[in-house]
């Protein structure tokens, strides 16, 4: 978990070194790389490229873009550290949306933790100046949509292969980026081709990695590590990017953290207790 992280970091790392290139141009690229492992995993998986379900394999696609591409604008326009920090916010969209999309409930205290995560991200918009508040709606935007798209993964899980679901998140992707490019193109120079290929190599590695980590390990062990990117976003952020951090939006960031990840703990805790009074009774 902690090398798919940092995996993650890095691709997020060269996403900010093309920051001159339009983001759906970005996108393309990174999709069209992804979709490359794809083809060959669904290939030796001897799975369905067109899948079942259409309609919910193309909205996961199309808001697995909408967060990528609202991630993408925040990296290259606010600190790194910030634009993670906000996209931490998506365990509890995909909580909320689940009430309406799955029939999930959420206990009233988690409410609370809610209220003290997007606490956290109102204080950074209020004391870091080089962070407006249109790119805190577009963090949100992103965490939104990845909320979305976790939902309908969960709702595809039974029905279609993974890498199918993963393959359609590529394809909308590329074929949004294609649109895009229509109207904004910015041709990639020298070293920006080796970027654009590390950001679609280290993004699968990250995946991959992930994938492996809830494949071993409980998941709510293996789920809290992945805000340990936190650490390389400030770190690299502060090194690489000039890009420091204050102690109130730092402040910010641990709340954040603490919201989400107290929800997510009390969330598994309420269904364990709740498998164990089904069981008894």
């Amino acid at each position: 978990m902690f090398l798919s992280t940092f995996a993650f970091a890095l691709a997020n790392v060269f996403v900010k070194n093309v920051s001159h290139i339009p983001v759906m141009e970005i996108v393309f690229f990174r999709c069209l790389i992804a979709a490359v492992f794809c083809v060959i995993g669904l290939q030796r998986a001897g799975a369905s490229f067109t899948g079942t379900n259409k309609l919910y394999l193309i909205l996961r696609g199309v808001f697995g873009t909408l967060a990528l591409a609202c991630f993408f604008l925040t990296i290259k326009h606010i600190p790194l550290a910030t634009a993670m920090t906000v996209q931490y916010l998506s365990p509890i969209f995909t909580a909320i949306i689940a009430i309406f999309f799955l029939k999930e409930t959420v206990k009233p205290v988690q409410w609370i933790f809610y209220a003290l995560a997007f606490g956290g991200v109102l204080l950074i918009g209020k004391v870091d100046a080089r962070v407006s508040y249109l790119f805190i709606f577009l963090g949100i935007l992103s965490a939104f949509g990845s909320g979305a798209a976790y939902n309908l993964v969960r709702k595809l899980k039974d029905s279609e292969h993974p890498l199918t679901v993963i393959f359609y998140f590529q394809v909308v992707g590329i074929l949004g980026g294609l649109i895009s490019m229509l109207f904004a193109w910015e041709t990639p120079h020298g070293i920006d081709w080796f970027y654009l290929l590390l950001i679609g190599i280290f993004s699968q590695l990250g995946q991959v990695f992930l994938t492996n980590a809830f494949g071993k390990e409980r998941a709510a062990s293996v789920a809290i590590v992945v805000y340990s990117g936190l650490i390389y976003g400030i770190s690299i952020g502060w090194f690489f990017f000039g890009e420091p951090q204050t102690l109130y939006s730092i402040l910010g960031m641990v709340l954040v953290v603490i919201g989400v990840v107290a929800s997510v703990l009390y969330g598994r805790r309420i269904k364990q207790v709740e498998q164990i009074e089904v069981t008894v009774a």
